[in-house]
């Protein structure tokens, strides 16, 4: 006898969980619970976008009802199949992806379970400047105890207002205006030479990337050169999937969607004043606040300053593939970072 699409999807599900994480204590009744919920096509699609892997733009979400929801379903599925040592709903973040984030959790009444419509929250640790590295923010506790306990479902624990900021216009939740004027422009550099055209954004997220199947955005991959630099071409063969770069009320947050890890120079995310150059490490799988839209206005009441590796300007973010630069690396500088991105923040 064949077996249903719904035992089918349910066995690839099992499959694809993460092998070191297990099924602790409560959680597999839990999961079991989860997956009776689903309908049949939902289950095939939680079940197609784990098996992509976060390759796939296109798999939709994976919603649930939260009307009697006891648990968290975003981090039982999110710990399934990504992070087995996730322990905090406030530790993910919505990807701009996910059409559940584009609406109220009071408008819709549902809640995305397709993990990745998820990324890792990254906090900055606190070293001795000029470097940082984002990582998970650390918790004594751990989320099992309360998905075995079963507390009630707070939604409103991980996501943000979306009270749009006075202080600077929000494109991302007006998409007329955002079709009018471009928010950014992204330059890709190999070391010193800017490799084609500035890239204009219009819409609220894109996509930066080398391989992505059936993504839209800016490919790199489509950029040749002659005679590239063995170095050059072994760094963009880590690209892979790249960065997600979107603009939200708060600010412009950068998602890491390859397999390594990108640096980060923001004239938002290093202290106040600092004439010290502060690069931070983004880990695969986690967003940062690139740009803060608050810290920002502040920033133009102070003076101009002025770093080693070039003039400060106050728009405008650089993004290094793989590799570090700056007083704690070999690299001093950006510019001998064999792949780059200069993001050029449009505020006119």
């Amino acid at each position: 006898m064949f077996p249903s699409r719904r035992a089918s999807a349910v066995r690839r599900l099992w499959r694809g969980r993460c092998q070191n994480g297990g099924l602790q204590g409560g959680l597999k009744p839990l999961t079991h619970s989860l997956f009776k919920r689903l309908r049949e096509d939902q289950l095939e699609m939680l079940a197609r976008a784990v098996e992509a892997g976060g390759a796939e733009d296109r798999v939709g979400c994976v919603s649930l009802a939260r009307s009697g929801v006891n648990h968290w379903p975003q981090v039982l599925t999110c710990k399934l199949f990504r992070w087995p040592d996730l322990r905090w709903p406030h530790q993910l973040k919505h990807l701009s992806i996910c059409d559940c984030s584009r609406r109220s959790v009071e408008d819709s009444g549902l809640v995305c379970c397709n993990p990745y419509h998820f990324s890792r929250l990254c906090d900055p640790e606190s070293p001795p400047p000029p470097y940082s590295k984002l990582s998970p923010s650390k918790n004594q506790n751990n989320i099992d105890d309360f998905l075995e306990h079963n507390f009630a479902y707070d939604q409103g624990a991980i996501e943000p207002s979306n009270n749009s900021s006075d202080l600077w216009p929000d494109f991302g939740l007006a998409p007329h205006l955002s079709r009018e004027a471009h928010w950014c422009s992204v330059a890709y550099w190999e070391h010193r030479t800017r490799v084609g055209r500035l890239y204009a954004v219009h819409e609220p997220s894109v996509g930066v990337f080398c391989d992505q199947p059936r993504g839209n955005g800016f490919c790199l991959g489509q950029l040749h050169v002659a005679d590239r630099h063995e170095m050059v071409r072994r760094t963009r063969g880590k690209i892979g999937r790249g960065i997600l770069l979107s603009r939200e009320w708060d600010g412009v947050w950068a998602y890491n969607r390859s397999e390594h890890p990108v640096f980060v120079n923001s004239p938002t995310l290093g202290p106040p004043n600092s004439r010290r150059l502060s690069v931070h490490k983004v880990q695969p799988g986690y967003s940062v606040k690139i740009f803060d839209y608050h810290k920002a206005r502040a920033l133009q009441r102070t003076a101009i300053l002025d770093f080693p590796d070039g003039p400060f300007d106050p728009n405008s973010i650089r993004i290094s593939f793989a590799k570090g630069w700056g007083p704690c690396y070999s690299r001093q500088f950006i510019t001998s970072c064999p792949c780059w991105l200069e993001i050029l923040l449009n505020h006119s």
